[in-house]
């Protein structure tokens, strides 16, 4: 299936040849799928774009993109990072403890519903009135009647931690973090490398489980630092950074990441591509780990003969169109809210 995105990428290298970057002291040969790396980035925000402003459907005329679902460009933009961001961790008692217990409570299961039914059962959710028996029998009970607890995004796999039950082991290893004191090293950390290392120091907490859940807690006003400062490559980026620059990238796909963040308007300007940022934030480096992710996807269908490391070849999540209005608030250190 041939897109607009793929045939003006590979006319490019058919015109000026393949585009070579320079990443940690290699010279890369980048593939067509590293121009549409940006072309996917400045239609998929067009797409966002024209949703908050209550355009009506179809918001594009790629057929790929009308097909298929893919996360936003800017990871904070997405419904379920709206909803923590909004609903969780701006909602609320603001002492740290109870934001980073609400924080990695809904992060774990990472369902809205989820969270919707702790809260419609028991109420206000807190740190200081938690209990382990009244936590548990919501989310048995709810279990035991076929709901889904956990998203499907991706996997939190359960610590060994005595219980029958995913979501009680789950339960339990929040349990050890408060108890450990892990709000207060992740609050003193001086770096974003070093709260992350906190976090990845607990049982079934892997670095890409590490690296989001750190993310998500630096949405809260208590945390200072910039998503700029520091990256982790999951599996779905790694395989589309392989993709772009092939297997010449492997071992330095953070360092691919921070150019693509450092050289973005470069490249939008290169190929002629209209992209005004998340109401004029550029693309940070975890937004840019997300693109990755969400074109190795794209190229399955756009670039099939392109092979990244997993070997996938379809992508399994359709498009769905969602009548709720889409929110937009974001953490207001961003200072990206208006004033209304």
């Amino acid at each position: 299936m041939a897109t607009m995105l793929q045939e003006r990428s590979e006319q490019r290298d058919l015109d000026h040849g393949p585009v070579k970057v320079r990443v940690a002291g290699r010279t890369l040969n980048a593939t067509p799928v590293f121009d549409t790396y940006w072309r996917f980035a400045a239609a998929r925000q067009k797409v966002y774009e024209a949703r908050l402003a209550g355009v009506e459907g179809p918001f594009t005329d790629d057929p790929i993109l009308q097909r298929y679902r893919f996360t936003n460009c800017f990871r904070a933009a997405d419904r379920v990072s709206q909803n923590l961001i909004g609903g969780v961790i701006y909602q609320g008692e603001q002492a740290w403890e109870e934001v980073f217990f609400r924080t990695l409570l809904f992060k774990i299961f990472n369902k809205t519903s989820t969270w919707r039914l702790l809260t419609g059962e028991l109420g206000e959710v807190r740190w200081d009135t938690y209990d382990y028996r009244a936590f548990d029998r919501v989310l048995s009970q709810a279990f035991a009647a076929g709901q889904r607890l956990y998203s499907a995004a991706y996997i939190v796999p359960p610590p060994q931690l005595g219980g029958e039950r995913k979501h009680q082991n789950h339960l339990r290893l929040l349990e050890m973090m408060m108890a450990s004191d892990a709000p207060q090293r992740v609050l003193s950390a001086p770096t974003l490398q070093d709260a992350y290392e906190v976090l990845l120091g607990f049982p079934a907490i892997g670095p890409f489980l590490a690296y989001q859940f750190v993310i998500d807690l630096n949405y809260a006003a208590a945390m200072p630092f910039s998503e700029m400062d520091f990256v982790v490559a999951g599996p779905g980026a790694r395989d589309g950074i392989r993709k772009c620059f092939g297997a010449a990238a492997d071992g330095i796909e953070a360092d691919v990441i921070r150019y693509m963040a450092d050289t973005q308007g470069e490249h939008f300007a290169r190929l002629g591509l209209a992209f005004a940022g998340l109401r004029g934030r550029p693309l940070q480096l975890i937004d840019c780990q997300n693109l990755f992710c969400e074109v190795d996807k794209y190229a399955r269908v756009a670039h099939p003969d392109i092979a990244g490391i997993s070997g996938r070849s379809r992508i399994k999540q359709t498009y769905r169109h969602q009548a709720a209005a889409m929110p937009a608030w974001f953490p207001p250190k961003w200072q990206l809210n208006s004033s209304g």
